[in-house]
């Protein structure tokens, strides 16, 4: 059975509501056919692409201190040391992770732990891509701390079609490997930034899956 996130819940609603009137009242409303049965087909697979969007799989994470999930469906797009400037003030290993509109886009925390740093920062929308989206984008900051790893830091970006990110991690919170994390509506990417010397399991141009795939290894 196909489970929907809830941050899409009124989003399906008013989309099935506004579908199922438009697919009724176009037989009323035009006389021709073949332009009917066209404008009936848009409708519906423009339905079909809002239900792929805010699906929500079921996904068994590995529970594993020693592991790192990938955060979000997608391609890895940046393995690279940098500068992280805003908790860290210090180098650390980014992965960043791109979703397309045909990705899940539920982001799932990587590991287990404790929320040491949640905030939001409000920003532009330059393409998920653009070397500043990281910094000057619309986003969301969050540390995790565990034993195993140290403090990880995941950073939830806005693109150019995405216009809110859900966050749900608050200082303090206990939180699980593989759990829903927050949602970003109609976008775009995440970045993980990792402690150096971290084995990856995972290389640029790969396909991740969110809440199962172990990216990276203590």
């Amino acid at each position: 059975m196909i489970r929907f996130h809830k941050e899409g819940y009124k989003i399906i609603f008013i989309a099935l509501i506004v579908s199922i009137g438009g697919i009724l009242l176009l037989e009323k409303l035009i006389e021709t056919p073949w332009l009917v049965k066209f404008i009936q087909i848009l409708i519906i697979g423009f339905l079909i692409i809002i239900l792929q969007f805010f699906r929500n799989p079921k996904r068994e994470a590995p529970l594993d201190d020693n592991a790192l999930v990938a955060p979000v469906d997608g391609k890895v797009v940046v393995i690279e040391e940098v500068e992280e400037p805003e908790y860290f003030k210090g180098k650390r290993l980014q992965v960043s992770i791109f979703m397309s509109p045909i990705n899940v886009h539920v982001t799932r925390y990587a590991m287990s732990g404790i929320v040491k740093y949640s905030k939001y920062h409000p920003g532009k929308y330059l393409v998920a891509w653009h070397p500043k989206a990281s910094t000057e984008n619309e986003r969301t900051t969050v540390v995790i701390h565990n034993n195993s790893f140290g403090d990880v830091l995941y950073r939830q970006i806005a693109g150019a079609l995405a216009k809110r990110i859900v966050n749900y991690a608050k200082e303090g919170d206990n939180i699980i490997q593989g759990t829903d994390a927050g949602f970003i509506k109609f976008g775009s990417r995440v970045d993980l930034f990792l402690p150096l010397g971290i084995k990856l399991n995972v290389s640029l141009g790969d396909k991740v899956k969110g809440g199962i795939q172990v990216i990276a290894q203590k």
